[in-house]
């Protein structure tokens, strides 16, 4: 065994028997330290230590997994780099840690997908008919699109929460935080056609209950939409969390300000909701590109 592995197996028994992180947590941390090991017997032989890893050495690792490897993998990678060359720093092995100067990689930044018009229209409009449940399930669509509401926040909506009259609903976001949340027309007229049918004897003062009488819970908000978007299999599969992205960007794409945005979605910081304005521009640029006769000019001109 190389020293660069007795120190990397001493690490290990502290992380099991001192930190007590969970067998995930400590498999993650052997994955990577492993994978790390590996590349630096090839480079420094079977003899490497801890002593002979440097910034230099770290940054050309880390330069080979950028190849085929996702910015967030590196960054847990070097998480755990960094963790285990403190370890050594504290136990007195090494003078310094050669990790510290090498800073995380910025993540890659995933747009959230949402539907245009077209497909938000027919996904309202696919639990045809008026029996229960087709009811309930128009309701729970129309009212996660036209509020922005988080599945948690509407699994939790009660009853006595929404006021009709008035359009609005009280909403109880992350952190307990609550909100006053506009409900759209559209929506309003679908929760007072599921109410009107509920049983008056429901054991719940929940809003959106089950086939049990019980207060619907995420699993099922999740095969709502699933069994909807397949029965009118006009895009690919989505999640509830996709309506809400999808209100983000049809309210911005309708002019409206991104402080009201983020006030109306509940995020703590403006950071969060700017992840729209990239979809928005990506959809400007798209339009642009189709409509503007000058988008697409011939070679030559």
């Amino acid at each position: 065994m190389t020293p660069l592995a007795q120190q990397i197996q001493l690490f290990a028994l502290y992380l099991q028997t001192e930190r007590a992180v969970s067998v995930h947590t400590s498999a993650a941390y052997g994955s990577d330290l492993a994978q790390l090991l590996k590349f630096a017997v090839a480079e420094k032989g079977e003899d490497v230590s801890a002593d002979d890893v440097d910034h230099l050495f770290l940054r050309r690792y880390l330069a080979g997994l950028s190849k085929d490897t996702k910015k967030s993998s590196i960054g847990r990678k070097l998480a755990a780099i960094r963790s285990f060359f403190r370890f050594l720093v504290r136990r007195g092995i090494l003078a310094r840690n050669p990790a510290e100067l090498i800073a995380t990689p910025k993540k890659e930044q995933r747009l959230p997908f949402h539907l245009d018009i077209d497909q938000t229209t027919t996904l309202m409009k696919a639990p045809g008919g008026e029996q229960k449940y087709a009811l309930r399930d128009r309701a729970l669509l129309e009212l996660l699109y036209s509020s922005g509401l988080r599945v948690s926040e509407l699994t939790g909506l009660n009853i006595g929460e929404l006021d009709l009259a008035a359009g609005m609903v009280r909403v109880t976001g992350k952190g307990g935080k609550e909100r006053i949340v506009p409900v759209g027309s559209r929506a309003l007229e679908a929760v007072s056609a599921y109410l009107e049918q509920r049983e008056e004897d429901s054991r719940s003062g929940a809003l959106f209950l089950n086939s049990r009488g019980e207060r619907i819970n995420r699993r099922s908000v999740a095969r709502v939409v699933d069994t909807h978007v397949m029965r009118i299999a006009a895009f690919k599969r989505i999640s509830p969390h996709t309506l809400r992205h999808t209100f983000a960007t049809h309210m911005l794409e309708g002019g409206a300000d991104l402080r009201a945005i983020q006030e109306l979605l509940g995020h703590a910081s403006l950071s969060t909701t700017q992840k729209y304005t990239h979809v928005s521009i990506d959809r400007l640029m798209e339009v642009y590109d189709k409509s503007h006769p000058k988008a697409h000019t011939k070679s030559g001109e």
